[in-house]
């Protein structure tokens, strides 16, 4: 392991970054300034999806940052035409949104239900999230999440926000007796990853989108980490058939470079009119091309279905390594997207992994093992996981 500082004293003290820094990277691997090999099986916590470096990603940066970078959203941007194109019809949606990230998609979704209360003539309105919710780290995005830690300090929050059980539709059929007036729309993640990759339950999500059509409440999916291919389907809510009002994208979208994106349908998509919303580099030609192709990417090379797949074969090999394993609670996923409960706190697993057994991983809440890998996952790479994970925790008994 490198011997660097854990905080660089030319930077705000706000990460615990590893003693590790990467010089390059390829596929599912990484490498150190020393020519040390890592299996990546955190993506960038869930962004890199086609891989580091593809070389189809890289040629369309370096082509596009030869032609054109910017322009601003005054002028037509034909790049960002084609992506709203192509995510609407992959979603069943009709408008896009472009921005920077996360957060400001969640920020944007956020402000077409405050309009969408507007329009109902709703003074106070509420937006339900969930408990163990996460949805960024702006004002709004903070007071809609349910992270006490990442809260702390930034009182007072935004109001206008009430929590639920996640995956409990009957307390949010309460809350429509209770507060079904004031309520404008629901916000949820389908698989909450910051959380401890909690899935919800069967059908949960088609019950809220007909709780939300008897009310008229806003649906917004929040599939920041859930989506584009990250579960087995393009969008987590396909695997229920459920098409939301709005859906929030980021992460995977650019493989790397920042872009996020907001797509509305029905009614919501109009919400917005000129100068209601913007951002300045949103949507830029470089960031919407990247975006394409990773797009393109993912359909031609079938990373939808290989995600589903290795998702399968990785939950059932690394509880097949783990049953009753002294340190595990329980192991479950959905797609490329798995946590492993851990009987103890396991903060230091992280660095452990890295240092002792080249493999990167997160801890999510300090107590789940992670593991976002990369949808070009391969059988071998796959099995390595399993290894590794195993090995770590056998260390650790």
């Amino acid at each position: 392991m490198n011997a660097l500082p854990s905080h660089p004293p030319s930077l705000m003290n706000n990460y615990q970054p590893l003693p590790i820094s990467f010089v390059r990277g390829e596929g599912c691997r990484l490498w150190d300034a020393e020519g040390r090999e890592y299996l990546d099986a955190l993506a960038g916590v869930a962004v890199t999806s086609v891989g580091h470096s593809h070389p189809r990603i890289v040629e369309a940066i370096r082509e596009q940052a030869g032609m054109l970078l910017h322009t601003s959203n005054l002028y037509r941007i034909d790049w960002q035409v084609r992506l709203a194109e192509r995510l609407t019809t992959l979603a069943g949606m009709h408008r896009a949104f472009f921005c920077n990230s996360g957060a400001e998609a969640n920020e944007t979704a956020l402000k077409l239900a405050r309009l969408h209360a507007q329009r109902k003539g709703i003074r106070q309105p509420l937006v339900v999230v969930m408990e163990n919710s996460f949805h960024g780290r702006t004002f709004a995005t903070l007071s809609a999440s349910d992270s006490p830690s990442c809260q702390a300090g930034f009182a007072p929050l935004v109001d206008g926000f009430i929590k639920v059980p996640f995956g409990h539709v009957l307390a949010l059929q309460a809350l429509a007796q209770s507060h079904g007036q004031r309520i404008t729309a629901v916000l949820v993640e389908p698989v909450q990853g910051e959380s401890g990759v909690q899935v919800a339950p069967s059908g949960y999500l088609k019950a809220l989108r007909e709780l939300c059509d008897a009310q008229q409440w806003l649906l917004m999916l929040d599939e920041i980490q859930t989506g584009l291919g990250r579960t087995g389907r393009w969008f987590a809510g396909q695997h229920e058939g459920v098409v939301p009002d709005v859906m929030t994208l980021a992460k995977a979208l650019g493989n790397g470079l920042p872009i996020g994106a907001c797509l509305a349908a029905g009614p919501a998509a109009e919400l917005f009119g000129p100068g209601s919303h913007g951002s300045t580099f949103g949507g830029n030609p470089l960031a919407c091309r990247v975006a394409c192709t990773v797009l393109q990417i993912m359909e031609q090379e079938g990373l939808v279905a290989n995600a589903q797949r290795q998702g399968e074969q990785l939950l059932e090999g690394l509880r097949a390594a783990l049953n009753d394993h002294p340190q595990v609670l329980a192991v479950r996923g959905h797609g490329l997207m798995i946590g492993i409960d851990l009987r103890q706190p396991g903060r230091h697993l992280a660095e452990l992994a890295a240092r002792e057994y080249r493999l990167l991983i997160n801890i999510a809440r300090g107590q789940t093992i992670r593991l976002l890998p990369p949808l070009t996952l391969g059988d071998a790479d796959r099995e390595a996981i399993v290894e590794r994970v195993l090995a770590l925790l056998d260390s650790v008994r």
